[in-house]
């Protein structure tokens, strides 16, 4: 029997149905070989994780037979403009790139090139807008991603940023006696993140896009303690020997998490946790929230600091943050830093709970100038790299 497979834009009223049923059988991150993995739950819109950038756009592929017709795969993406690099002034050099996530192929569609048509299609709506290069995320232990990206689709490896998770405990973490946390205005963390992300690789041009979304519920500065806070312009010209800021965004009202395949032993020894943690929370047990039904999350963003005490401040802001989770009723935070940042040691987190990723990218056409930059596929990887939240 021939398939005839369509890749077309999303309709909502036409494709919702389908394109739940093909997330809620995929799994995100490394595929099969009877490990735990991690389902998502988007909470009725399947645009939530781009509909916040400034251009998006899903596509579904759509099978056709005798009996009718059925959504085999689906992708998203969206193109923004980023820091890729500085010119020798020290002014960051801005390109325009396209950003492929949430690739999903119905296991019964799998190994017939859906994926690869997906990309490809996706690829040209990216070259209409003007993008220069197009890149992808994944864990570097998910296979058959890496070798459709990088094997059949013409993607180089670039950076391999670390996600670093923390569950949320019952109970709420004491702050830092030797840290003052500032709640930063809008306008100050932008003055700051572009101050200090001037030359951060994926840093976005639209901060303050970001800074003001109301799924974005604050910037804060962590300072030694008694060091006055007198606004962003007074900050830059004279900063502390050391200081760390971060973001907090919520997840949590855009998508769920869950986590399938834990043994039976494993989710009780789980509750057990709990119940103590409940039962006696001034012994402050590390409790393990339920990961086994939907929760939410917190992510992180636009970490980063400077001096000798970053990331004593940065596990400070860590631990502000998971409070705020805590009232939020997520079940984790998590972050996404650079291999070599200088703040990623006083993140705290549970490695079993983190993954590895790997980002790829793909310069899209000849013909653009190659400018102060060169081919950005090229570039060493610098100290930190900037996560966009709304793509997270």
């Amino acid at each position: 029997m021939v398939v005839v497979v369509v890749v077309r834009e999303y309709d909502a009223d036409r494709d919702r149905a389908g394109v739940e049923e093909v997330e809620r059988a995929c799994e995100v991150g490394s595929s099969g070989g009877g490990k735990m993995c991690l389902f998502t739950d988007l909470l009725g819109d399947p645009l939530c994780r781009i509909r916040n950038s400034p251009a998006f756009l899903m596509l579904v592929a759509e099978t056709a037979t005798g009996g009718g017709t059925e959504i085999a795969g689906l992708v998203r993406g969206c193109v923004k403009s980023v820091v890729s690099g500085t010119t020798h002034a020290k002014e960051p050099i801005y390109t325009k790139v396209g950003y492929v996530l949430g690739l999903r192929v119905s296991p019964r569609h799998r190994r017939v090139g859906v994926g690869k048509k997906l990309v490809d299609r996706l690829e040209e709506w990216f070259r209409q807008l003007g993008a220069e290069y197009s890149y992808m995320a994944t864990e570097q232990d998910n296979e058959a991603s890496v070798r459709l990206f990088t094997g059949r689709c013409g993607y180089s490896k670039f950076r391999t940023p670390s996600v670093l998770v923390h569950p949320v405990f019952r109970h709420a973490l004491a702050p830092s006696r030797s840290a003052s946390i500032v709640r930063l205005d809008p306008r100050d963390a932008e003055l700051l993140y572009r101050w200090h992300f001037a030359s951060a690789e994926f840093f976005p041009a639209d901060i303050d896009a970001v800074l003001s979304n109301a799924l974005s519920l604050g910037t804060f500065l962590a300072l030694p303690a008694g060091t006055p806070w007198a606004g962003a312009e007074a900050f830059m010209a004279g900063p502390p020997d050391s200081w760390a800021a971060l973001s907090v965004w919520n997840c949590m009202d855009a998508f769920r998490l869950e986590v399938r395949g834990a043994p039976r032993l494993m989710r009780a020894a789980a509750g057990a946790t709990r119940l103590v943690d409940r039962a006696a929370p001034w012994l402050r047990i590390p409790s393990i929230p339920n990961l086994f039904a939907p929760f939410g999350l917190y992510f992180l963003y636009g970490l980063g600091g400077a001096g000798p005490d970053a990331p004593r401040l940065a596990r400070a802001l860590c631990r502000h943050a998971h409070n705020m989770a805590r009232s939020g009723g997520c079940g984790i935070v998590a972050t996404e830093v650079g291999s070599c940042d200088p703040v990623r040691a006083g993140v705290p987190r549970w490695d079993r709970l983190g993954a590895e990723d790997l980002w790829c990218i793909k310069r899209l056409a000849d013909g653009y100038g190659d400018g102060p930059l060169g081919d950005w596929t090229k570039a060493p990887a610098g100290r930190s790299i900037f996560v966009d939240p709304r793509e997270f």
